[in-house]
């Protein structure tokens, strides 16, 4: 594994000034050699000694020239140079400014295969545009980046099929593993991405099928948002490091059963919310029974017997527990 070493790289601003005066003196002794041959030309003269040496030295400083203005370094705030030198890593320099390095330094890392051809979004491109992205420079972005993952189908701990999707918010920690220890680090965070997420998405179930599923309390997709995303972000960091890629925050966009099981899941939710709408509605009215009873038998108002008590009961769980509006029935008799 490589690890990244910090430099600190010269000034650019001397070398600026001596890379201007080298091509004012190259262009200066090729002008003074071409006015000699000229002016030797038209006087019908023999050249002076010094006008072909001085040509040389004109050309030969402005190739120098060339090659120490190839060594400017600019940096804005949130980028890295990595300094590699015929295949050799020399340190990288995370300081923002303006920087002369050694000219040689490699500005580009070569191009990854076709299967890793992937833009900085994520997103796959095709034609050109896929094999500009492909070549990975030595100048690093350090700055926090979103990378907004497609729908993918996978099957919960319970092996239901349902649809998932993230975004998740990384940024490259150390360049030196970003580019040496793996062949694309942006191809790198989005195939991990859809592998971390499918485990995720396979330890945990959908929702609760049971309400005495361990009383409610184990953790699931859609009722325990937070530690899902918490354990997202945990196996992002684990399977990103090796790339030196940090994770900022992973969380959930998009979450659904599958369209082949979504009508059946959506009729059992309607039932259990039926269900518990019943309960609490009978767990109500027999609590409003029991102090209708309490209160009549108490009062002296009512002397019940265990039929009449039994008959009231009925009578009032019905009216209390009915959809609709209890018709009154008047009772002139007896009920013995």
């Amino acid at each position: 594994m490589t690890s990244e070493k910090l430099i600190k790289a010269k000034s650019g601003w001397a070398m600026l000034a001596i890379t201007v005066l080298v091509f004012v003196a190259s262009c200066a002794g090729l002008v003074w050699s071409i006015v000699l041959l000229a002016s030797a030309d038209e006087a019908g003269l023999e050249a002076p000694p010094f006008a072909g040496p001085m040509m040389l030295v004109g050309f030969l400083l402005f190739a120098l020239g060339v090659i120490l203005s190839s060594g400017f370094i600019a940096l804005k705030p949130g980028e890295a140079k990595v300094c590699l030198l015929f295949g050799n890593y020399i340190g990288t320099i995370r300081e923002s400014g303006f920087y002369w390095a050694n000219p040689f330094y490699s500005r580009k890392m070569g191009e990854a295969g076709p299967d890793e051809e992937v833009a900085e979004d994520g997103g796959k491109k095709g034609g050109l545009a896929a094999k500009a992205s492909s070549v990975i420079s030595t100048k690093v972005s350090l700055r926090a980046r979103t990378h907004n993952g497609e729908r993918i189908k996978v099957n919960d701990k319970q092996g239901n099929p349902i649809e998932i999707a993230t975004v998740v918010v990384w940024r490259v920690s150390d360049t030196a593993k970003a580019l040496f220890d793996v062949d694309n680090y942006i191809s790198y965070v989005s195939m991990q991405t859809e592998t971390a997420l499918r485990h995720v998405a396979s330890i945990y179930a959908y929702d609760h099928m049971e309400d005495d599923d361990a009383a409610n309390t184990s953790i699931t997709l859609r009722s325990n948002i937070e530690e899902v995303s918490n354990s997202l972000k945990e196996e992002l960091g684990l399977r990103l490091a090796p790339a030196g890629v940090e994770v900022d925050d992973a969380r959930l966009t998009h979450l659904a059963y599958a369209p082949e099981i979504a009508p059946a899941m959506l009729r059992r939710q309607q039932a259990e919310a039926i269900i518990a709408a019943r309960k609490k509605i009978v767990e109500g009215a027999v609590s409003m029974v029991d102090m209708a009873l309490s209160e009549l038998s108490d009062g002296g108002i009512v002397d019940f017997d265990e039929d009449r008590k039994a008959t009231m009961a009925s009578n009032l769980m019905v009216v209390l527990c009915g959809e609709s509006e209890a018709q009154p029935v008047l009772n002139t008799g007896s009920l013995y």
